[in-house]
């Protein structure tokens, strides 16, 4: 395992990244982040403010429609159909202290947004209707969060809240958003974190967690109880650099999307490489810090090419 960071030399180490993607971020030794062997299908997006363009998109989800949900640095949350074409937009109410890191659809329609620098989550309808606010202060406590990253919801309708910073904890809330519980700790240790950046939950309601600056994967049942984990620092197939989305295929698979490696990985969930597509770069086919993904019905997987400013579409 990579030695513990700090919170201060992890978002260092992401600052830097930046750089590296370009300059050919790759390690030694087995495949790197350049092996490519996925299908490239569509790119669509360029860098702009007007509808249907991007400036460093960020979070992306998906509805049971295909609607793609897509959030950037104005704040915006752009709606697309499954073709890609631009349907709306809404902005979120206040953003000078930060904008939104991630977003998902919850089993009802709504949409969840990450509110991370006001330590919070909004609750959306899909046409952009503010339904609900969760959280607001910061704080340790109950109901308080520090940076909200992403919102995933169980089989039971409770919502798994993720947060980084000075507390690296999971929340779990009921449907009607009552505090359930809450878990983790600021660490390297066996159910602590270092920025859990993305949650996923499978059909046995285990939880899994992208655990981005430790580089690995953990998972724990719905009492929070930690299950295993798996992952280690490195740029061949089978390792991981900040792992920043996660999500299964319908086989039961997950597919990883590193931020640091500028790839999208499939593992099998004992921890198995399967494939990876994905080389730095800002060229066609190329990514520059992909911070999110997701699957549609299709097959397709979409990602949020950030620093290129786009979003990128292939085939696993």
């Amino acid at each position: 395992m990579p030695q513990p960071l700090t919170r201060r030399s992890c978002l260092q180490s992401l600052a830097g990244l930046g750089a590296l993607a370009i300059s050919g971020f790759a390690g030694c030794g087995g495949e790197t982040a350049s092996s490519s062997r996925g299908e490239w299908l569509a790119t669509f997006g360029r860098h702009g403010i007007s509808p249907g363009r991007f400036t460093k998109p960020r979070g992306i989800a998906i509805d049971a429609e295909d609607r793609l949900y897509i959030v950037d640095m104005t704040a915006r949350i752009q709606v697309f159909d499954r073709d890609f074409k631009y349907l709306r937009h809404w902005q979120t109410p206040t953003h000078e202290l930060g904008r939104p890191t991630g977003l998902s659809v919850a089993r009802d329609g709504s949409i969840l947004i990450a509110d991370t620098h006001y330590y919070r989550v909004l609750v959306y309808s899909p046409e952009g209707e503010l339904l609900k606010t969760v959280g607001g202060t910061r704080g340790p406590g109950e109901g308080e969060f520090h940076f909200v990253t992403d919102i995933a919801e169980d089989s039971q309708g409770n919502y798994i809240i993720s947060e980084y910073g000075e507390w690296d904890r999971l929340h779990v809330y009921d449907h009607d958003w009552n505090f359930v519980r809450m878990w983790g700790g600021h660490g390297s240790a066996p159910g602590e974190f270092l920025r859990p950046q993305s949650i996923a939950v499978d059909k046995q309601d285990r939880i899994w967690v992208t655990d981005a600056c430790n580089h690995r994967i953990q998972v724990f049942d719905r009492a929070g109880k930690h299950l295993e984990q798996w992952g280690e620092q490195g740029t061949a197939l089978g390792q991981l650099a900040y792992p920043y989305a996660i999500y299964f295929d319908p086989e039961g698979n997950l597919e990883i999307c590193e931020y640091g490696n500028n790839r999208v990985q499939k593992f099998t969930p004992a921890g198995k490489s399967l494939v990876a597509w994905g080389e730095p770069g800002q060229r066609e086919k190329q990514l520059f810090n992909p911070w999110s993904s997701v699957r549609d019905s299709q097959g397709r997987t979409i990602i949020i090419d950030s620093l290129n400013h786009r979003v990128q579409v292939i085939r696993l």
